[in-house]
């Protein structure tokens, strides 16, 4: 193995994790979890941190996997949060001025600063992220299974 390639496989999952924490840090301090639905992101971020830290500890193919197979839950909780986001803002602007057309709504829904709609896209770049640290990952290649 690479020692360069490794080295930047584990500063890549760092930062992943060190992403995960400031943004769980920043849904709790915003009470992102008023609803049930709020905590998806949070059980979404808890795997991929669980992923994460496995690779980093005892790294093997099944790890490398894992990492992989976490980051698909977090990217389908980015664009159900996005989706959901723009949502709420729907509904939210559509009562304030029901005169608006389709066109007028979503753009007022875009340019709302809550809900945020693209806010839950972190979800996304953090998974690829993740899904980046495992490309080519020399512990798959190597492994009898592949």
């Amino acid at each position: 193995m690479n020692e360069s390639s490794m080295t930047l496989r584990r500063l890549l999952l760092w930062l992943l994790l060190l992403g995960l924490a400031g943004m769980a840090t920043e849904l709790t301090l915003l009470g992102h979890y008023e609803d049930p639905s709020m905590l998806i992101p949070f059980l979404a971020m808890a795997l991929a941190a669980a992923g994460a830290a496995v690779r980093l500890a005892r790294p093997s193919a099944s790890s490398v996997r894992w990492v992989r197979a976490s980051m698909v839950p977090m990217m389908a909780a980015g664009f159900t949060g996005g989706y959901l986001h723009y949502l709420g803002g729907l509904a939210f602007q559509a009562d304030m001025d029901p005169t608006l057309s389709r066109v007028q709504l979503f753009w007022k829904v875009i340019h709302m600063h809550a809900p945020p709609m693209l806010a839950p896209g972190m979800l996304i770049q953090f998974a690829l992220l993740g899904l980046v640290s495992t490309y080519r990952d020399p512990l798959i290649a190597a492994s009898p299974a592949e």
